[in-house]
């Protein structure tokens, strides 16, 4: 049978995210005080602890409706590129899911992918040119095969963009000396990707308690 996932998951992992963009955001920050404005992981901790409060608050009935309010939220309250970025990745995801009540990984994987799509165009980046999607491409693929499969890519990605040349945003101006950082839109985007299989590690434990107890 095949697991499928309602609002309430979607909800819970982006509070994940949430807990673990704020343990991270020294980090993050750091990250881009080398190659950019040193402001990545302020704003990322602001506005998803912004999301999680909006959707504890007023919990959508969707996953679509999930992650189109938290773009939403994310757009209108994160500065610089981040907050469009992920703002657009998350509501074109939810645009994908459209209404339905529950959806599967694959299905969920399918939307993610044309977050990413969305987030290439606006950006006009791909993978290699150090940026956000040389996480998000190789994780949204990983993604159809297993939550874990997606968060080792994610990390994967994240860590392969030490040796690259930035070409796009503003580490580009760096040239050559962007060479030997990680990027700091990478770094986050795999903390999304490890949120989500953590997130899916306790729903699935806590259903095989279930069926114990049933049992």
């Amino acid at each position: 049978m095949t697991e499928t996932y309602g609002a309430e998951f979607l909800t819970r992992w982006l509070a994940a995210v949430a807990g673990s963009v704020g343990r991270e955001a020294d980090r993050l920050t750091e990250l881009d005080s080398a190659i950019g404005d040193a402001d990545h992981g302020a704003n990322l901790k602001r506005g998803f602890a912004a999301v999680a409060g909006t959707l504890a608050k007023e919990p959508p009935g969707t996953p679509g409706a999930v992650l189109t309010t938290a773009g939403r939220q994310l757009i209108s309250t994160v500065g610089g590129a981040s907050g469009p970025l992920y703002g657009t990745l998350l509501r074109r995801a939810g645009k994908a899911l459209g209404d339905d009540d529950r959806v599967d990984r694959e299905r969920l994987a399918e939307a993610l992918g044309a977050g990413v799509e969305a987030v290439s165009q606006l950006g006009g980046a791909r993978v290699g040119d150090k940026t956000m999607l040389d996480a998000l491409v190789p994780a949204v693929e990983a993604l159809r095969e297993s939550f874990a499969a997606a968060r080792a890519a994610a990390d994967e990605g994240a860590v392969a963009t030490v040796p690259l040349r930035a070409r796009k945003g503003r580490a580009s101006y760096l040239g050559e000396r962007s060479i030997g950082h990680q990027d700091p839109g990478a770094a986050s985007s795999a903390l999304l990707f490890a949120a989500l299989a953590e997130t899916a590690a306790v729903e699935e434990a806590s259903e095989e308690v279930s069926e114990g107890y049933e049992g």
